[in-house]
């Protein structure tokens, strides 16, 4: 193998491709205990949304708002939310309604989630 430095890259890649066959089979193999915990009620864990009740404004923050926001909500890739002059009912149609910089329309439907939202926002200081 010393004197042809192309022997080494074949080798590899037939091993690439032999992992890549074999690892299909094993997927087609585990094709029929997926489908079968899909009848059985198993489904993929998803987030669970709080009822108006238990509704939390600065989980929601923590969770949709500190990618745009920063951290601290003090700004990032958004504007910062800390100390905004803007009034609660203009917060409340931003974060219904959206911007056209960026802003997605809707992460806060309900309006008495929207008020407690608008509310948390005015509290940043």
């Amino acid at each position: 193998m010393s004197k042809n430095p192309i022997i080494p890259y074949i080798l590899i890649f037939a091993l690439g491709i032999g992992l890549i066959f074999f690892m299909s089979l094993y997927g087609l193999e585990q094709k029929k205990e997926i489908a079968d915990e899909g009848e059985n009620g198993k489904t993929e864990e998803t987030e669970e949304v709080p009822s108006s009740a238990e509704f939390d404004a600065e989980a929601v923050a923590q969770g949709k708002c500190i990618g745009c926001h920063g951290g601290d909500l003090s700004g990032g890739m958004g504007p910062g939310l800390v100390g905004t002059k803007l009034s609660k009912d203009e917060i409340k149609a931003i974060i219904l309604n959206g911007t056209d910089g960026g802003m997605p329309a809707g992460l806060v439907k309900d309006d008495s989630e929207l008020d407690a939202m608008a509310d948390y926002i005015l509290s940043l200081k």
